[in-house]
Order: C-alpha cells, then sequence, then structure tokens
C-alpha cells in the first residue's frame, strides 16, 4: 500500500486558534501556510500548503472577522482543545458515480453539497463535497470532493512541504477497511486510539502532525 493515497485531494488540520496553529507549523517546519480564504457564513476560514501533486493541507479555524454562525463551525472546531489532523478528503474522477458505488457497497459517505470560498485575491472558488457530519464519526474514512471549473487550490503558487506519510489508528480497523474501500480509498490502519497523523518533508527535516 502506498504511504500517499491515490486521488488524495487534502488533509484537514482544525484548530480553536488559527492564528497559533499556522504560527506553531512555520516554526516546526520553516514553511509559513498562506491565507486561502474565507468561507462566508460558516464562521471559519483556511491557510493552505501544498503537499505535491494535487494534495494540499488545509489548516482550518474560527473566523475573527465573521460573526458566530448560526450553527456549529465546520469540522467540530468549537470544540476541539488543540490542533489536530480531523480527516482528510479524495476526488475521484467521477464524484457522484463514486458516491453510487459507496452506497452500492453498504456505505452511505453522506449527501452532495455546494460550497464555496472566496480567496484573498477575490477570486470565488466553488465546490461539490459529500457531507462528513453525517459519515463515519472518526473522520478515518475520507469525504469526497470535485472541484468542477473552479481552480484547484494547487493551482495558486502555495509553498510546499511534500507529503511523506498519511496513517491511522483505530480502536478496530477491520471495522474502517471496508468503509475506505468503498469509497475507493487507501490509507494504512493500525490498532489503537482514533486518530490521522501525517509527516511532510521540510527544510528542518521530516516533521509529524496528529
Amino acid at each position: 500500500m502506498n504511504a500517499i493515497p491515490a486521488h488524495l485531494d487534502h488533509l484537514v488540520l482544525a484548530t480553536p486558534e488559527l492564528a497559533a496553529t499556522v504560527a506553531d507549523f512555520a516554526r516546526r517546519t520553516g514553511v509559513t501556510p498562506v491565507p486561502g480564504g474565507a468561507h462566508v457564513g460558516f464562521g471559519t476560514r483556511n491557510h493552505l500548503v501544498a503537499l505535491g501533486g494535487a494534495g494540499y493541507l488545509e489548516i482550518i479555524g474560527p473566523d475573527p472577522e465573521q460573526s458566530a454562525p448560526d450553527g456549529p463551525r465546520p469540522f467540530d472546531v468549537d470544540r476541539l482543545v488543540a490542533a489536530r489532523t480531523v480527516t482528510w478528503a479524495i476526488s475521484p474522477p467521477d464524484l457522484d458515480l463514486a458516491v453510487a458505488a459507496a452506497r452500492a457497497r453498504g456505505y452511505d459517505p453522506g449527501p452532495v453539497l455546494q460550497m464555496s470560498r472566496r480567496r484573498p485575491d477575490g477570486t470565488l472558488l466553488e465546490w461539490r463535497l459529500t457531507d462528513g457530519d453525517t459519515a463515519h464519526p472518526s473522520g478515518l474514512v475520507p469525504f469526497l470532493i470535485d472541484w468542477g471549473s473552479s481552480a484547484h487550490p494547487t493551482a495558486a503558487d502555495l509553498p510546499v512541504t511534500p507529503l511523506l506519510r498519511l496513517s491511522a489508528t483505530a480502536p478496530d480497523p477491520d471495522e474502517i477497511r471496508p468503509l475506505l474501500s468503498a469509497v475507493g480509498a487507501e490509507l494504512a490502519v493500525a490498532e489503537g486510539p482514533v486518530g490521522l497523523s501525517f509527516t511532510v518533508d521540510t527544510p528542518r527535516g521530516p516533521v509529524t502532525f496528529e
């Protein structure tokens, strides 16, 4: 099994304190994530780093420039006490076909939602993704995403920390593996507490985040 999953789109590092987590990433790696943009109406914004190929890291947290949203912020950031790798996303060749195939295999990745954010340069990005809130609660099974006609975030000349490895732990890996297979994903899953970790190559050597 490859250390880097096929069709990887991005990893999600969620945090209750976005500025502090971005600064910590820069301190540990020597690479500073760049602003991605605000998720208007959801109360979050992000910073990005490319992982090589078509993959990237999204660091997401509360947006102090937005009023509190009506519902919970994405990725449960309001309940986090520290930064954590909460989930990941893959971009299958055909999102709707992949969702139908997963359901046929006994796993429902959730409804497909429309999302958008505006980059700092004013460019509007729009995409579709499966609703991870209704999918497997561990975050180990990736949500599915399709950028449609929008430019992929990695087209924005992001700083790069090449991904060396992505892995997971779960109390019952045999529960997770069939769900990964249902969405066409591969991920090394070992026995342990629920968790995702990734290692990137940096000017300061390999660095692992959990």
